[in-house]
């Protein structure tokens, strides 16, 4: 007899242990991931998200740290070296604006003041002005755009013809005519901490409908959507449906636009100190400094140009940053 044309071999039937094998491969390749996990794996993905995140950390660090910072070096934001400035054209002595060992980023003109101790100084101002009025605004646009958006109605007429109202009303303008009549003292501050706690009040006053735009419009589609209907018909009331059904899923969008707003708070308050209605003087401001260049951009190009750079590198830090979230968070949007 001769042996069948297709005889079975061993590999046709895999044993019990094989089967065993791909059917642990297939749990483990198909294991849950929270969002927060397959965000922070997107982001992780984009380098210039990251980069731009760890500038951000290095920044808040440097600005909380910058007495303890100015301390070890010696340095007084203050403190004037005029021994360091030439008595006839009021420049620095030295090349590159007194750039030296004691003064990393050289001294400023006519006083002698360390321009990296006052660098220093400065960030902490610019990230408290743009954190601080972010917060603000970040609270009162969902606030009113989450109830905009769920009730609807004349209370949304309401405060959407607001909204209209602050979007076209000229912020600039009125935070300086504001700051100008602003007392010296008030509720217990004084000085430069009254024109910070007005300009963080206005900043984030008049950014709100930005916001509050974008949650108003959020809160339209999700406020349809069939986990809500669920939820009301089990009975859930309307403050259940806007906190636990609705404000977890604005959280994303939220983050996004903050994270975006930052970097613009902060170029109103250096812009603000620049025209002179920011923090009174001595008190150290990126826009006061570049304000104060001017005059010397011929002689000492340092003084402007390490105040600019700045302003730059933390704009584009948190806008980089924003843009990594804003992707890792929505992926339709991604680059």
């Amino acid at each position: 007899m001769t042996a069948p044309l297709h005889e079975p071999t061993a590999e046709a039937a895999p044993s019990a242990a094989e089967e065993a094998a791909v059917a642990g491969g297939d749990a483990k390749a198909v294991q849950g991931r929270s969002l927060g996990r397959i965000a922070w794996e997107r982001l992780k993905r984009d380098k210039l998200a990251l980069t731009g995140g760890i500038v951000v950390l290095l920044l808040v660090v440097v600005a909380l740290l910058a007495p303890v910072i100015t301390s070890l070096l010696g340095q007084d934001p203050n403190e004037y070296h005029e021994n360091l400035i030439d008595p006839l054209f009021g420049t620095p002595t030295g090349s590159l604006g007194g750039l030296s060992g004691d003064h990393l980023l050289g001294v400023e003109p006519v006083n002698g003041r360390d321009i990296f101790a006052r660098i220093l100084y400065g960030a902490r101002i610019s990230l408290l002005v743009g954190f601080l009025s972010a917060v603000v605004a970040v609270i009162l646009g969902t606030v009113l755009g989450i109830l905009a958006g769920f009730f609807g109605g004349w209370i949304d007429s309401l405060i959407s013809r607001v909204m209209d109202g602050l979007l076209a009303f000229p912020q600039l303008l009125f935070i300086i005519a504001l700051v100008s009549v602003m007392p010296n003292e008030m509720l217990g501050l004084t000085g430069s901490n009254v024109r910070v706690f007005v300009m963080i009040l206005v900043i984030g006053f008049f950014g709100w409908p930005y916001i509050g735009r974008v949650v108003r419009g959020q809160t339209l589609s999700l406020r349809e959507r069939e986990y809500v209907e669920a939820a009301r018909s089990l009975g859930a009331g309307r403050l259940y449906i806007l906190f636990k059904e609705l404000l977890p899923n604005l959280v994303a969008p939220i983050v996004v636009y903050t994270t975006m707003m930052i970097p613009t708070n902060i170029l109103t308050e250096a812009a603000l100190s620049f025209l002179g209605v920011g923090v009174k003087p001595p008190t150290a401001s990126w826009g006061q400094m570049l304000s104060s260049a001017i005059d010397y951009y011929e002689s000492d190009p340092m003084y402007m140009v390490v105040p600019g750079v700045a302003i730059f590198i933390t704009v584009l830090a948190f806008n980089l940053f924003g843009d990594g979230v804003r992707d890792a968070l929505d992926p339709k949007a991604s680059r």
